[in-house]
């Protein structure tokens, strides 16, 4: 079926269980930001394959919301299905529950799947439903249509070994556990993924580029239950999880259990699905806290952070030796932004102990950079030659950490407005690479820097800053972010996030630099604990796209000295044609 022939099965089914709105967020049972195939209900439905947005469809008519990277893509995933675009975040574009609203008569029923559908986003949609005499109710209509849905994953769970992660799993429980004492928790379930392959130190591959599996935890202050496809772990996975004191039960199993439970006092995340607050709500208080584990899990300790600093070596010479091809054969032999990317994976591919590629390839060449998520086909995607700009971004997966890097450069001719463009996302990169903060800083107020350069000129750009990233995990990551948005998680010693400004103009071309940066003590004074920022990725900057008189002194001396450093950490690794030419990237400005 096409999505509009879809959305029409999706509304017969409606009449006849008297539904007037059924809403399709992007998410599984885990409130996962990459789905399994089997969960990824929305993109099946409507066609959009952004990693953000969801669908609401009524009788008469069908809406996508979604957020400022996908603007430019959704117009042409949508096209013909039937479906609305309303562009989140945008000044004047109507919130979902105020349109189903307008969209309902009184006394209507609307519909979610409440196992897909997180715990705080049910309690607004509810309220506000209940508020205007609509009634919200968990029915999951999907179920029976989508009759080719695939089957769940059989891919092994394996060990993550403490000289990797740095910490073992009864440490992490025993710190869990004391963050439960103190909210006066005698119960803790852990839903989300990478929270629960954490805890365990195992890893999996149930979602593509995320090394997680299906799976919960039940934590008491006596016990620890791992509910997983039992088939699925390796006898040194099973040998661990007994040694760390770690029940395991089938994933299935999981809700039969909570309906054990009584008079327990549970901590659960309010992202968490709605299905678990259901399936313990009545025997039980329920203490909504965020999930201890994750802010631990973004703190990276001494070990993981020298996997980073390890990776990035590996990965920079990839980097380097796919530019080097890209830059020397565009224009000589065919090729177009999947085959690109294709290549790409393969110089990774060559590195030591890489998995796979931590996100899809974003490969946009020309007008298709300006599409902030763009993802190539290996059907219908832009022929590259040797003219104009080609935006990529890209990442590794590694056994000792995670990478993700963006690059714009030149294969060929560019306009001068492209340089100045360049220059000034470069500067804002730059500016937030060398900021000193105080301890109890939040994201949003380093995120102006970021943006200045762009906004003295008018311009700006429609996603975040910087994004937390995993220790060969989820390589976007919670609590913390640097974005305009409030996020009351303020930014910790030891976190590592991208720092990504960038430019887009519609139709033209794309723009974005992009590094991973840790945060470490810069120095103590009698005021507060100052932070700075260490910069982890090792790739050049094409200097041929800088203007080099917008540039301060200041801005001028950081490139060249980021450029020393990646200069000496991957010359031993280059030979020949290759290091020639890198040589010649990082000479200074």
């Amino acid at each position: 079926m096409t999505p509009k022939e879809k959305v029409a099965a999706l509304r017969a089914q409606m009449k006849s269980n008297n539904v007037e709105a059924f809403i399709v967020y992007s998410a599984d049972p885990h409130m996962s930001e990459y789905l399994p195939d089997e969960w990824q209900e929305r993109t099946w439905l409507s066609g959009f394959t952004g990693s953000a947005g969801f669908v609401v469809v009524t009788m008469d008519a069908a809406g996508l919301w979604t957020d400022g990277r996908y603007f430019t893509q959704a117009p042409k995933e949508l096209e013909g299905s039937g479906i609305d675009l309303f562009k989140s975040g945008i000044e004047g574009t109507i919130g979902y529950i105020d349109w189903i609203i307008s969209q309902t008569s009184e006394g209507a029923t609307v519909a979610v799947n409440g196992i897909a559908t997180s715990h705080a986003n049910w309690v607004d949609l509810d309220a506000k439903l209940t508020k205007h005499n609509r009634q919200l109710i968990d029915l999951p209509l999907l179920k029976d249509l989508w009759v080719k849905r695939p089957a769940p994953s059989k891919n092994e769970v394996f060990v993550h070994p403490i000289e990797r992660a740095g910490q073992s799993v009864s440490d992490k429980i025993s710190a869990i556990r004391e963050k439960m004492k103190v909210e006066g928790a005698t119960a803790h379930i852990i839903s989300s993924l990478d929270d629960v392959v954490w805890t365990v130190n195992l890893r999996g591959s149930d979602v593509d580029c995320n090394p997680v599996f299906l799976g919960y935890i039940l934590l008491t202050l006596e016990d620890c239950i791992l509910f997983v496809d039992l088939d699925k772990l390796t006898a040194d996975a099973k040998s661990l999880m007994a040694d760390s004191g770690v029940s395991l039960k089938a994933y299935d199993a999981f809700y039969d259990h909570l309906n054990t439970l009584n008079n327990a006092s549970i901590l659960i995340a309010p992202n968490s699905n709605q299905s678990i607050f259901e399936a313990v709500k009545n025997k039980n208080t329920i203490i909504e806290k965020p999930v201890p584990g994750n802010l631990m899990k973004a703190i990276k300790n001494e070990t993981e952070q020298e996997g980073f600093r390890t990776v990035m070596v590996r990965d920079g010479v990839a980097m380097v030796k796919f530019l080097h091809w890209l830059t020397h054969t565009a224009g000589k032999e065919p090729m177009d932004e999947y085959s690109i990317g294709e290549k790409l994976d393969s110089f990774r591919a060559e590195g030591k102990n890489y998995v796979g590629a931590s996100f899809a390839n974003i490969v946009g060449y020309k007008d298709n950079g300006a599409i902030m998520h763009y993802s190539a086909k290996s059907e219908g995607s832009h022929k590259v030659t040797n003219d104009g700009s080609i935006l990529v971004d890209s990442g590794g997966q590694y056994l000792e950490g995670t990478t993700d890097i963006t690059r714009t450069l030149p294969l060929g001719n560019v306009s001068e407005d492209f340089k100045r463009d360049a220059t000034l996302a470069l500067q804002g990169l730059i500016q937030l690479s060398i900021v000193k903060f105080p301890k109890g800083t939040l994201g949003m107020h380093l995120d102006v820097l970021a943006r200045k350069p762009l906004w003295d000129e008018g311009k700006d750009y429609n996603h975040g800053t910087g994004h937390g990233v995993g220790s060969f995990l989820n390589v976007h990551e919670g609590p913390q972010s640097i974005r305009k948005e409030l996020n009351p998680m303020e930014l910790h010693e030891g976190m590592v996030m991208s720092n990504e400004p960038g430019y887009y103009l519609e139709g033209e071309y794309g723009i974005r630099h992009e590094n991973l940066i840790l945060i470490k003590t810069w120095k103590k004074t009698q005021w507060n604990t100052f932070y700075e920022f260490e910069t982890l990725t090792l790739c050049p900057f094409f200097k041929s796209i800088i203007v080099k008189d917008m540039l301060s002194q200041e801005e001028i001396d950081w490139i060249n000295t980021y450029h020393k450093m990646v200069d000496e950490k991957l010359a031993p690794f280059l030979e020949g044609d290759v290091k020639t030419w890198f040589k010649t990237l990082v000479s200074p400005l």
